[in-house]
């Protein structure tokens, strides 16, 4: 099957469909849950999606190292060339390796100006210019300030691109809203367009919208994490 039949068939679609066609450029996505559920897994599985559509992806850490992220991105991307039943694999790899930039930062040191600093040199040494940009374990939004989420915000805007990043949710000690998200992260809902929360129970991780732009009802979405591969997928 060709990438581009595939777009069709992949689980992603449902959930662009539910969250009003996707997040949007210049527009910050969230996704919740404990550690461990399977964060990560949701945003890579994003990311790869994008990858495989010809989109330009940055990946930015502040928790994994590159080596390991790139054999999470590969893990994922064969995963889902099983599930999507792709042809032309390798080529469709290299072209994934082409186009994805993925960025380590140490969090104590990390800081928005590196960032630019960084993507600036990307855009005029290597020509990249990201689509979709992934920000895993930063910020981190129980010790962000206003600014930072708005120049994360301003970023997305200037690149263009759509940027989805995390957050956790503990078992206790956390106070919400009442829509679920933790007060920490709904103290920046006017800089949010989309909030998801991964919810497990004993063998599923269902996935849950909380925030979709501006809608006051937002849509139930029948979707879980695969347990085994922690990929999308249909209920």
């Amino acid at each position: 099957m060709s990438t581009k039949d595939s777009r069709y068939r992949s689980p992603l679609r449902m959930f662009e469909k539910a969250i009003n066609g996707g997040i949007g450029q210049g527009n910050i996505g969230v996704v919740l849950s404990r550690a461990g559920v399977g964060k990560t897994a949701f945003l890579v599985g994003i990311a790869v999606d994008a990858l495989l559509q010809g989109r330009k992806v940055m990946h930015i850490s502040t928790e994994e190292s590159v080596e390991k992220l790139r054999a999470f991105y590969d893990e994922i991307f064969h995963l889902m060339c099983e599930n999507l039943q792709l042809e032309n694999r390798m080529q469709k790899h290299l072209e994934l390796e082409r186009n994805r930039q993925i960025l380590v930062y140490n969090r104590k040191a990390f800081t928005l100006d590196k960032l630019i600093e960084t993507a600036n040199f990307l855009k005029e040494i290597a020509h990249f210019s990201p689509d979709v940009v992934i920000m895993d374990g930063t910020p981190r939004f129980e010790h962000s300030e206003r600014w930072e989420i708005e120049g994360i915000k301003k970023l997305a805007g200037s690149w263009g691109a759509e940027v989805w990043t995390s957050a956790q949710v503990h078992r206790n000690g956390q106070n919400y809203d009442d829509r679920g998200v933790p007060l920490e992260v709904a103290n920046y809902d006017d800089l949010l367009d989309v909030i998801t929360l991964l919810e497990p129970d004993k063998t599923h991780v269902h996935v849950r919208i909380l925030k979709v732009h501006d809608l006051e009802e937002v849509p139930h979405l029948n979707m879980e994490l695969d347990p085994k591969t922690l990929l999308l997928r249909w209920q």
